[in-house]
């Protein structure tokens, strides 16, 4: 063995031997190795998209504001009732109607003109937990306000949250502001904050009621509707397609803001009769609010014939249509409440 090693070529050849052999132990190693996986990357979860009420904001607490509105003053002088998520109008004395609009998380800088409380209107405050505001008062709903223990704001008596204007006659000249109502509500004690404050059952997906309820004869088309207080008092509402509102009317006038000049529209209308009585030689009424009634729910051009019942003064209404609540559409909303014996025309 020696003597081979000592010849330089046969080193020469061990050499070429040994490379050859790491060579191909190499390439082995190489190409028989087991195949590296890309690492598999981990997807990201998708986070779930919450969709939420424009209309009001449902992780809020704030305490509602009902607000008593003069409807004496025509249909161009009001302001800031587009900012209301639900509004409503009843009859009062001499064939007239007043006007509660409800705000919530909103701060609407001029709303008026405020009016003087009637005490049935304060069945449909306190189902929604309102700090009541309001510039005067009738007999009927001075005691009830204090036999409620009603949390309100009366003009006669708390001037913080109210002013008068100069280009408007009085009465009908007191205006306020939501930030001023709380302000005034804050001093007096009143809780600013309620987990009662719920009514409707909104939803936040779109309703339609032809798809809601497919081949229900019950289901009309409702381009427009008209319904009266009394022979003076003319109210209507035409579907804006585009907008997909309602437009409001009052003696066939449209009924528009007197700083925007826009006209007053809602995403719903719910009419409900009612049934009123005169309560004194001056005219005023009464209402039974509670017990149960026939009504209309509209939205996105299409009517249902509903049911209300109300069991208390402060116990909320349902609305319902074939024994199930019904569903709202997310916007604002407006409440007539007809006298029963008054026709309500929807074409």
């Amino acid at each position: 063995m020696k003597r081979f090693f000592r010849s330089k070529r046969n080193r020469i050849i061990v050499i070429c031997i040994v490379l050859l052999v790491g060579i191909g132990v190499g390439a082995a190693f190489y190409f028989l190795r087991p195949e590296e996986k890309e690492p598999v990357k981990k997807k990201k979860a998708k986070k779930k998209i919450v969709e939420k009420l424009k209309i009001v904001d449902e992780d809020s607490n704030k305490r509602p504001i009902a607000i008593m509105i003069d409807n004496n003053v025509g249909s161009t002088s009001h302001k800031g009732l587009q900012d209301a998520y639900i509004t409503y109008e009843i009859i009062v004395e001499g064939g007239l109607s007043r006007i509660m609009a409800i705000y919530k998380d909103r701060e609407t800088a001029e709303i008026g003109p405020v009016r003087s409380s009637r005490h049935y209107f304060l069945d449909y405050a306190l189902e929604s937990d309102c700090i009541y505001t309001h510039f005067g008062w009738s007999p009927f709903a001075e005691k009830d306000i204090k036999a409620l223990g009603v949390n309100n704001l009366n003009g006669l008596y708390d001037n913080a949250p109210f002013w008068r204007v100069s280009d408007y006659r009085a009465p009908h000249n007191v205006f306020t502001s939501i930030e001023k109502i709380y302000s005034a509500a804050k001093e007096k004690g009143y809780a600013l904050e309620t987990s009662d404050w719920k009514l409707l059952n909104y939803s936040v997906k779109k309703i339609n009621l032809n798809e809601l309820y497919p081949e229900d004869t019950n289901i009309k088309q409702a381009n427009s509707v008209s319904f009266s207080f009394s022979p003076t008092q003319v109210r209507g509402f035409t579907y804006n397609s585009e907008g997909e509102y309602y437009l409001r009317s009052m003696n066939n006038v449209p009924h528009t803001d007197a700083t925007t000049k826009e006209q007053y529209h809602y995403k719903n209308v719910i009419l409900i009769k009612v049934a009123n009585s005169t309560l004194d030689s001056y005219g005023r009424q009464d209402l039974n609010t509670t017990g149960t009634g026939d009504g209309f729910y509209l939205t996105n051009g299409y009517a249902i014939p509903i049911k209300w019942t109300k069991s208390s003064r402060n116990s909320k209404t349902s609305f319902t249509y074939n024994d199930e609540e019904i569903k709202i559409n997310d916007g604002n909303t407006m409440v007539e409440i007809v006298p029963i014996n008054n026709n309500i025309v929807i074409a």
